[in-house]
């Protein structure tokens, strides 16, 4: 479908108050970048109609990237762009909140007032009750006893209830300024600074019915990736589910929108770096005394441009929002679409929404490295899928119980690799052998030392259970130093993962079984000098 290209242009703010109080249409798509978003408004176009009106948007998108699409049959015209100073919140909670904290400070006013009457009241009957009057001149009391005695009790009982009084506000005000301490926290989470609007007016003409799509980008959104994987070891099946952390506040709230998730980054440059001609200068010496002024100099002229930067970055959040983001270095740009809508308050909370679910077959095992840890760790492997994978968090279940969550960097490694969590029932001994040292050769002394230990490995499972033996042998790094390496059985794997010297055995032990692993290393090396990992 040929999409018609559009012109945009700005206005001053002298359009009728009728075209902002139009409603604006309502977001129906959203494709979320690290750190910023296109959001996709749509309105139904008839063809009557010569314009319509999007109101109420938010001031802070990028006016550059305004953008109207329409069909074949409906031609658009030019964009006026409208700036509106608000006084009140543009996101609805937002404002909700704001008028609430308004109320009860308007009650907290009110019984201030009520507060301080009572004071007076309490004042009045201290000075009376002194015999003392407003100018400090003295008061005559009734000379009849019934009479005084009724004043008095008067006075007791007035004084009683003006002290109550104050009591109760008191008591009243401070739930009210506990409301409010309340309010005020889940405002400033909430808060995202969005007061200014924008009317964007689309002049068209419209042969038939269609569709007007306006979109625009906003920062202060963005998404990151995440996973779920679940081990089930009976099954030997691994239950990878993609998960996305999207969250925003951008001053309006998503409601039952198509989110799109993109590893574009549109706000960076889409250029690269160029090379430049590389120029080698030379300078003849210069005294020592000229020397020293030119480098002070040269210090102060690269201080002077660090003491005039601003203190913020230009169009950044004045409430230090931070919206999920990611370093992507793929080499293409990849998008998931979420199959169901989504709704996505604008208060910056992290909501996770799940994308796809993939069952993989899967090798797990116990792995083991016995000089670094008496503890073996649940691991499993699987064939890597097809697919974009890029790093995220991951949260890690083995038979439905959850063991923790990880970083995961899938990179670009052949097969997929997951740690589950340490199985305490593989019993893991290491018996060291006695080692010695000593002296070799007759003209060329030369030292000797040996490392010996025995690792045994007992399976306590009632099933069998398949083992990887992870050992780091001495490696020699310099020709004055020779290795000598004895394994008992011979390893499996030489190089386990291209490792230089790192040795692995596997081994399926059964219900019950032990089984025992040898190393032997003697190491030769020079009398004079140090041999550096060596201990």
């Amino acid at each position: 479908m040929r999409l018609n290209a559009t012109v945009v242009l700005l206005f001053p703010a002298t359009l009728s108050s009728a075209v902002l109080a139009a409603p604006a249409p309502p977001i129906t798509a959203v494709v979320l970048h690290p750190g910023s978003a296109t959001v996709v408004r749509t309105a139904q176009v008839s063809p009557e109609m010569t314009e319509v009106v999007f109101s109420g948007l938010p001031a802070r998108f990028d006016v550059q990237t305004l953008r109207a699409e329409a069909g074949p049959q409906v031609r658009v015209g030019q964009i006026v762009t409208q700036e509106t100073a608000g006084a009140t919140a543009l996101n609805p909670a937002e404002a909700e909140l704001e008028a609430r904290i308004l109320a009860l400070q308007d009650q907290q006013a009110a019984l201030d007032a009520e507060i301080a009457s009572a004071e007076l009241v309490k004042r009045y009957l201290e000075r009376f009750s002194s015999g003392t009057g407003a100018e400090g001149e003295q008061q005559g009391l009734p000379s009849d006893p019934k009479v005084l005695a009724g004043l008095l009790a008067a006075i007791g009982q007035g004084a009683s209830e003006s002290l109550a009084k104050i009591q109760r506000l008191t008591v009243q005000k401070r739930e009210l300024a506990r409301q409010a301490d309340v309010l005020q926290r889940d405002l400033g989470q909430l808060r995202s600074g969005v007061r200014d609007t924008r009317s964007v007016t689309v002049q068209l003409s419209a042969q038939r019915a269609g569709e007007l799509r306006l979109s625009y980008q906003v920062a202060n959104a963005g998404w990151r990736p995440a996973y779920r994987a679940a081990l089930d070891t009976a099954a030997s099946r691994l239950e990878l589910e993609r998960l996305a952390t999207v969250a925003q506040k951008t001053g309006e709230d998503w409601s039952n929108v198509k989110l799109t998730l993109s590893t574009t980054q549109p706000r960076l440059s889409p250029a690269g770096p160029e090379p430049q001609p590389w120029v080698l200068t030379w300078q003849p010496p210069q005294p020592a005394q000229m020397s020293a002024m030119e480098s002070k100099a040269r210090a102060n002229d690269m201080a002077a441009p660090a003491a005039l930067a601003p203190a913020r970055e230009a169009g950044s959040d004045e409430t230090g929002y931070q919206p999920p983001t990611f370093a992507n270095h793929g080499a293409f740009a990849s998008e998931f679409v979420v199959p169901t809508p989504v709704s996505l308050p604008a208060d910056g909370r992290e909501v996770s929404v799940s994308l796809a679910q993939e069952t993989l077959p899967a090798k797990h095992h116990l792995r083991i490295a016995p000089r670094l840890e008496r503890a073996a760790v649940v691991t499993a492997e699987a064939e890597r899928p097809e697919g974009v994978w890029l790093p995220g968090d991951t949260q890690l279940l083995r038979d439905g119980s959850y063991v923790g969550s990880a970083y995961w960097e899938p990179a670009s490694a052949e097969r997929f690799v997951f740690s589950f969590g340490r199985d305490e029932q593989l019993r893991v001994a290491v018996d060291q052998v006695e080692g010695q040292a000593g002296s070799t050769g007759v003209f060329d002394k030369r030292n000797e030392r040996r490392v010996a230990e025995m690792f045994t490995l007992t399976n306590t499972h009632r099933q069998p259970v398949d083992v990887l033996l992870l050992e780091s042998s001495p490696v020699s790094g310099s020709e004055e130093i020779k290795v000598r390496a004895v394994f008992d059985p011979a390893p499996t794997v030489q190089a386990w993962q291209q490792r230089r010297g790192v040795v692995a055995w596997e081994r399926r032990l059964a219900a019950g079984e032990s089984a025992k692993f040898a190393v032997d290393y003697r190491i030769e090396y020079p009398r004079e000098g140090r041999v550096g990992g060596l201990e």
